[in-house]
């Protein structure tokens, strides 16, 4: 990438190692941005593209309250 651009991105659908997340700081090497498998789901989420979000509530009754009335 050097000389070649100012700036990188990686992306992943898993997670960055220690030494992944600091050669992307790097002083003196060009600055990679790096995208994990949550952040990637994230933007999916917040821009709307090819997810769909839905929240689902599940009542379950308690029993021992309703047999002691």
């Amino acid at each position: 990438m050097v000389g070649r651009a100012d700036k990188g991105l990686f992306m992943t659908t898993g997670r960055f190692t220690k030494e992944a997340e600091r050669e992307a700081v790097r002083d003196g090497a060009p600055a990679i941005d790096l995208i994990d498998g949550f952040e990637l789901c994230e933007l999916l989420k917040k821009l709307e593209l090819g997810v769909k979000t839905e929240s689902v509530e599940i009542i379950t009754p308690n029993e021992e309250f309703f047999s002691a009335l």
